[in-house]
Order: C-alpha cells, then structure tokens, then sequence
C-alpha cells in the first residue's frame, strides 16, 4: 500500500479507504486528536497561531463549533468507521480535553467495548498558567487508548532511569562495583502445575507460595552469582541496572506541546512517536483522520511505518504536506513518497 494524504471531509475519507481501498481490518494504529467541543474557531498565521484573530491576514484553519450531543454525535460516526478499519491486534488512541472526556469514554466503551479499554494516560500540556478562575489550574488533557481485540501489538515502552532513580532503585553495589537490586523468588498462592513447589537447594517455598520459576533455572542463577542469600537463608534474585531497558513507562506522560507551533494545537512530536513505537510494527499502517500538521505522519515516516492521513483544509494539508516532504532520516527516504488524493 502507498502512503496517502487524502484533502476530504473525514468521513468520506474513510468509508473511502474502506470500499475503494479495501482497508477493512487492515489498520494497526489510529491517533486522532479531534475537535474538543471548545466552540471557538482555530486562525493560522505563518508566524503564530491563536484562537481569537485581529489580522485581517489570519486564516481559519479549522472550525470546533459543535458542543454537546452533537458533538458526540459527530464523533461516534467516525469512531464506528475506524473500527472498521482497526486490524485484530490494533488500536486506537483518542487524544481529548478534560471537559468532554468522560462522555467521550462511556461512547468508546459503548463502540470498542469496556473489556478493550487500556488506558486513561493523563498529559501534562503546558505549564501552570496564573488564569484568574475558581478552580484549580490545568494543566492537562486525557489520551483513551482501546485495542480491537484481547492482544493489540505492544512494544513495550521505557524511560531512562534518572540519577535519582538509580540512587533509590539500586542501591547495593557488587564486588566489581556494578549496582544493583535483589527481587523474591517465590510469589503468593500455590500451584499444583510444573516445578514451581519443588524443592531449591533442598529448601521448599514458603507456605502458601510457590517459586516463580522452574528451579532448574533458580540453580542456573545461583551457579552465574545471580542469587544473594539473606542471614536467614532466604533468597533473593539479583538485578543489575545494566540488564535493565529503564523503567515502565506509566499513565502520566510529560510531554508538553511546542510554545510556537505551526498549527494550531500542534502536539508534540515526542507523543506520537512514543505511542507509534509502542503500538504498531514496522511496516504497520497508522490512520490520522484529523491529521492536522501531520505530526503523526511524519512521527510514522521515521519509524518506518505506512501512513495515512487525512484532513479536509487546505492549511493542514499544506503544512502536512511540507512537513512529510522535509524527512532528516535517510534511512526512511522512501517513506516520503505518498499518493495525494482530493475527494
């Protein structure tokens, strides 16, 4: 399949992918980041954005007037259509504001189901601002992640451990001076099946606990010095930073947007690619039906993934097409080749 920037409202755009481009079950990644029900209108100017305009010169670069029900209503067409379109294993990220969001999940339940939710990842957007205003400040928006099936691609996803982290985490140090940490070996509950209550060393579980592994591996550990015994004989699993990717990447995500964007609610390039890596596969086909600046694509183009795009005004598809066409990564080159359609 070539990458496609389609010009057209959206749902034209994918009941087009689906009859004419036979793309149903075919998708592994969809972000959206639609309108939030804010009923303002979104001006662009090629030096800044903003949400009120005074120049004559700013140009509206998309419209968010519907609010309430039909908003919802806007938003359950399109969301029933990339189902559609979603594969087995993929999924489906809804990037919204906290006003609406919790509406906007009873829908995706309703839609994916509420066994396929993952996620409610909360985003920290932009720092405090000193808005006058009873109530606490905000400074986030909410990300719904739901997988079509019971196993969506996952790739898991790290972060680098922070000096204070490696300080708190490892705190024990070898012979060699390599830092490390000791974990349990046995885990609660019993269990009748494979090795797991079988004598180590001679030495049974716990009561009430079974090892976490067969003990043939347990001996391999301790023959490799992986195992650390305590003063009472127990023992604990040895585990160094150095084997260690970093740490789990959890539901908080700090990843504010750019102060000066191209387009209006730009979002940040690091977000895509983190949810681009975690989600899809290399050669998987992402969706954006609100593609706006393109981010996602581009996020998509560097990681080697096909791409989809789609957008009906002209100011998001330009930009799109202008950031797309300037790819810093040789090895993808090939990936900025992309089939441009107007429905």
């Amino acid at each position: 399949m070539d990458n496609l920037l389609i010009k057209a409202e959206n749902i034209k755009g994918l009941k087009f992918l689906i009859n004419e481009r036979k793309l149903k079950n075919r998708i592994d990644l969809i972000y959206i980041d639609p309108p939030f029900a804010t009923n303002s209108n979104f001006t662009y100017s090629s030096d800044r954005t903003s949400t009120v305009s005074n120049s004559k010169s700013d140009k509206l670069a998309y419209s968010d007037k519907l609010t309430g029900s039909a908003f919802l209503s806007f938003l359950k067409q399109r969301l029933v259509l990339l189902r559609n379109l979603l594969s087995e294993e993929g999924s489906l990220y809804l990037h919204i504001d906290y006003k609406i969001g919790h509406y906007v999940k009873i829908l995706m339940d309703e839609i994916f189901g509420l066994e396929n939710f993952r996620n409610d990842i909360t985003r920290i957007k932009c720092n405090p601002k000193n808005f006058k205003r009873t109530g606490y400040g905000n400074v986030k928006d909410m990300i719904l992640f739901y997988s079509k099936g019971k196993k969506p691609i996952w790739n898991e996803p790290y972060e680098e451990y922070t000096e204070e982290d490696k300080i708190k985490l490892f705190s024990k140090t070898d012979e060699f001076g390599r830092k490390y940490t000791t974990v349990p070996i046995h885990a609660p509950g019993e269990t009748q099946n494979g090795n797991s209550n079988k004598p180590f060393k001679g030495m049974l579980p716990p009561k009430g606990r079974h090892w976490r592994t067969n003990p043939e591996i347990m001996e391999k550990w301790d023959e490799n010095g992986l195992i650390e015994w305590s003063s009472r004989g127990n023992p604990r699993k040895k585990i160094y930073i150095q084997d260690r990717k970093g740490k789990r990447i959890q539901d908080i995500w700090e990843l504010k947007d750019p102060q000066y964007p191209v387009y209006p609610t730009e979002k940040n390039f690091k977000l895509l690619d983190r949810i681009i890596k975690t989600s899809s596969n290399e050669n998987s086909i992402v969706l954006d039906c609100f593609c706006g600046s393109g981010t996602t694509l581009k996020a998509a183009n560097l990681n080697n993934r096909r791409w989809i795009g789609i957008d009906q005004s002209d100011i998001a598809i330009q930009i799109s097409k202008e950031k797309i066409e300037n790819n810093e990564n040789t090895l993808f080159q090939n990936n900025s080749v992309y089939e441009y359609i107007e429905l």
